[in-house]
């Protein structure tokens, strides 16, 4: 069998990429951090449908518990003795994250270093701590954003894009340097969609909806299955000859 791992998949983005590799066949090893319930209730879909899955705690800002996750990991591997049978991992979808405008002039140091640790550091080196235990051949997935690319620039995520921009950039070199043991590494940028970032924003703001989704080409704004498709399949069998890659999820946002 094969095994996922995926970051911040307590809801949203995350959740949906890890219910979509369950359903192709991978036992899935997710984390949250906060959100400990809502990583539960992942475990309980996958189950549910006949998967197989486990949580664990992770602060992918918190670099010096990479080490330790990492052993979990293993642990977890070696523990779960059917289906898994595995030591190594297949995937490994760099997901959580969090968003955060702030108008330039506002800008503070704090805050900026919050993202950068939060949405390029962490990724960076969680990838790093993680190459021991991802077999020959895996697929690395990062999650960006839109606003990294040439879709339009929205006041406040200057500090945001350019830690996703990062991100992307990376995901190009990384997959130059792993190539060797063949283990692809791509990136998805998911436009304006239906998660529980910027503090549920959508929830608490239905108002910017409908604008988002008139500056859409198809017209509404995404649904976290839209981006988990696609991370589920640049991870798996269909994706087997892409690498490189920072791919839009976005709908035509900004077309």
């Amino acid at each position: 069998m094969r095994v996922a791992i995926v970051t911040g998949a307590s809801s949203g983005i995350g959740q949906s990429a890890a219910v979509q590799l369950a359903a192709r066949g991978h036992g899935v090893v997710l984390t949250y951090h906060r959100n400990e319930d809502g990583a539960l209730d992942t475990v309980a879909r996958i189950e549910k449908d006949g998967g197989t899955a486990v949580a664990l705690p992770l602060d992918v800002a918190d670099t010096a518990a990479f080490p330790a996750f990492r052993d979990a990991v293993a642990a977890a591997l070696r523990d779960r003795r059917d289906p898994w049978g595995r030591d190594t991992v297949d995937v490994l979808v760099n997901n959580a994250g969090f968003a955060e405008a702030v108008p330039f002039a506002d800008m503070t140091e704090d805050r900026f270093d919050r993202l950068y640790r939060g949405l390029f550091k962490g990724p960076y080196f969680l990838t790093q701590a993680l190459l021991p235990l991802l077999a020959d051949g895996a697929a690395v997935v990062n999650v960006t954003s839109s606003s990294a690319l040439a879709a339009e620039a929205e006041p406040g995520y200057s500090a945001y894009a350019a830690m996703k921009g990062g991100l992307a950039v990376a995901t190009r070199y990384l997959a130059k340097e792993l190539s060797p043991r063949g283990i692809r590494v791509n990136a998805v940028a998911p436009g304006p969609t239906r998660t529980r970032l910027g503090d549920d924003a959508f929830e608490r703001f239905p108002e910017v909806i409908a604008p988002l989704a008139a500056r859409t080409a198809l017209g509404r704004v995404g649904e976290p299955d839209d981006v988990g498709l696609a991370i589920a399949m640049l991870a798996g069998e269909e994706g087997r000859w892409i690498t490189a890659q920072h791919l839009e999820v976005a709908g035509g946002y900004g077309l």
